[in-house]
């Protein structure tokens, strides 16, 4: 765990207990989280998985906004429970008043997105193709089926498939 993101964790609780007058439950911080999203807070677990990829190639900024981001939704969820909106009035005055940043939703860090196979399926009535994901896929595989929005006819595998 790279010492820098540890710290900022830190100093943000150490910044919540001044603002707040009281003590908030530190949690355990992980590097394993991939895809899209550049960190995640899991509220019941007292978990906080950040995306080690999009760490290294914004480091700055994730530590002063993706990590404070994270943070704020421990301690809303510590101060006010489960009945508050994830990136609602609570988080947002964490956002604000504890940390003085911007209370964004999402990131702008650029995303490598990873190539992935649709399967293409048809219809009777041939209106247009239709790309499956490897998932969708599969269920078909296991007995589900989808239908076409015009015809309302079985969607079926082209045996086609494509990279996108």
């Amino acid at each position: 765990m790279p010492e820098q993101l540890n710290t900022r964790v830190e100093d943000c609780f150490l910044l919540a207990e001044s603002f707040f007058k009281r003590p908030f439950k530190r949690p355990a911080v992980s590097l394993k989280l991939r895809g899209q999203k550049a960190g995640v807070a899991h509220l019941h677990e007292n978990l906080l998985r950040f995306n080690p990829q999009l760490y290294r190639e914004n480091t700055e900024d994730f530590l002063k906004q993706t990590v404070a981001h994270e943070v704020a939704h421990l301690i809303a969820h510590q101060l006010f429970g489960d009945r508050i909106q994830p990136h609602g009035e609570e988080w947002q005055l964490i956002m604000r008043g504890v940390y003085e940043l911007p209370p964004n939703r999402c990131h702008t860090y650029e995303v490598q997105r990873r190539s992935v196979t649709r399967y293409i399926y048809r219809c009777p009535c041939a209106q247009s193709d239709f790309p499956f994901s490897a998932q969708r896929h599969k269920l078909v595989a296991q007995g589900r089926r989808y239908l076409c929005r015009s015809c309302r006819q079985t969607l079926v595998y082209s045996g086609e498939t494509r990279v996108e």
